[in-house]
């Protein structure tokens, strides 16, 4: 209780400084507009049965959160974030076989905007893809009505400019706003979605029957533990010692428990899903027994069922290991600490500290893979608990929301600090 009124004297007394409340106040225009392109449906849409067709396919739901929920809707704005979000992965996975983008990535802010450049540029073809595979999938389903080739056309490079504006907005923020403009759209995506989804809980619950009281105040308890042990691990970090023998100092390296962030999630529900489609794909072929093996392979994967969790969970743990060793390299750290003369108590710099650094960071990668795999697979724990499955807000999206409330919270300290700073100055 204590760290909720600091948290909110810290927010008052941010709305106090001026730059801040600019900021935020152009943060909030750039979220309206962004809200705005979000109900503009591209035409040949039946949207009762696309919103029928996601909430049975968790995949989708998913994409539609890192989209910030302008998938369901089918907007021009339908494809959000995914392409630069996975043009972002590929860069970074280039960056471990190309040394060129290796070399972008440690010259500081020139690489980075170079980076950025081929990654904007990377997003293009993979809108495209991801707009014509989107396009044929709800074509399938009766979802989207027969169009001719230009409307198909004019819908792919509207799905693309869709995207691209979105990300103009994220750089926006980025420049003159707060926080991170990608964050702050999904962000703003997962928010724009509570009241509808606690409206459909409340609505068809039969508050006669103690029953679903009880059901409600269980998911009310597993909601806040969810919540609790997010900020908890979220805030957690191994504090590794350095010392540096010329300049007399101490100081340490902070590890993460969930340095891979929500990107292992993503990467594990597209193919933790593939058996479920794939089955229900192959079940409508007319050899049988390809069929019939189909049909039993989607009833095992089912999204509810307690295989496919297993599965997802164990992709997710896996893919944490893996982008943590992507994002995470303890030869480039041990090398910064020897040219800087520093090093860690008892281990002698260049290839010993390289060692304890993957030391440590396996057995951290331990706890912070168990921590998402539990948060992937939270929602159909708590369905099968409860029985409830109007709300839609999963963990994925519990952790986005609260990542984002710490992070505007650390920047709102600094701004304040500052500001403090300032008239002390004086």
């Amino acid at each position: 209780m204590n760290l909720i009124a600091k948290s909110l004297l810290l927010y008052v007394e941010g709305l106090k400084t001026p730059i801040f409340r600019k900021k935020l106040i152009i943060t909030l225009l750039l979220l309206i507009f962004f809200r705005l392109i979000a109900h503009i449906p591209v035409p040949g849409v039946n949207l009762a049965l696309l919103k029928q067709f996601f909430s049975q396919n968790q995949l989708l739901s998913l994409l539609d959160i890192f989209s910030g929920g302008t998938l369901a809707n089918f907007s021009i704005a339908a494809l959000g974030l995914s392409p630069y979000i996975n043009a972002s992965v590929m860069m970074q996975l280039l960056a471990l076989v190309v040394p060129r983008v290796e070399e972008l990535q440690k010259e500081g802010e020139y690489g980075r905007a170079k980076i950025n450049q081929y990654t904007r540029i990377a997003t293009i073809p993979f809108a495209i893809i991801n707009s014509i595979g989107m396009f044929t999938i709800l074509k399938s389903q009766n979802i989207i009505t027969d169009l001719s080739p230009i409307m198909i056309i004019a819908m792919v490079f509207s799905m693309l400019a869709g995207t691209m504006i979105m990300i103009f907005l994220g750089e926006m923020i980025n420049l003159y706003g707060v926080g991170n403009g990608i964050s702050m759209l999904i962000f703003a995506g997962i928010i724009s979605r509570l009241p509808i989804s606690f409206i459909q809980t409340l609505s068809i619950t039969d508050f006669s029957n103690p029953q679903n009281l009880f059901n409600l105040v269980i998911l009310a308890a597993m909601a806040f533990a969810l919540i609790l042990s997010i900020v908890l691990v979220e805030e957690a970090i191994l504090r590794v010692p350095i010392n540096y023998a010329k300049r007399g100092q101490s100081t340490y390296l902070p590890i993460k428990i969930n340095t891979a962030g929500v990107m292992p999630i993503i990467f594990a529900v597209s193919l933790a899903t593939v058996p479920s489609l794939l089955g229900q794909f192959l079940g409508k072929v007319s050899n049988h027994f390809i069929a019939s093996t189909a049909t039993t392979l989607a009833n095992i994967f089912k999204t509810d069922g307690y295989v496919y969790m297993v599965f997802y969970f164990l992709l997710v743990m896996g893919f944490t290991f893996f982008y943590t060793s992507v994002i995470f390299k303890p030869k480039d750290i041990a090398d910064e600490l020897r040219k800087s003369g520093g090093f860690i108590p008892g281990i002698r710099p260049g290839i010993s500290t390289e060692k304890r650094l993957k030391y440590l960071i396996n057995r951290v990668i331990v706890i912070g893979s168990v921590f998402l795999g539990l948060i992937a697979v939270a929602p159909s724990i708590v369905q099968k608990i409860t029985g409830i499955t109007t709300l839609t807000i999963g963990g994925t999206s519990v952790l986005i929301v609260v990542s984002v409330v710490i992070e505007l919270t650390r920047k709102l300290e600094n701004v304040v600090q500052m500001q403090n700073y300032d008239k002390l100055s004086y």
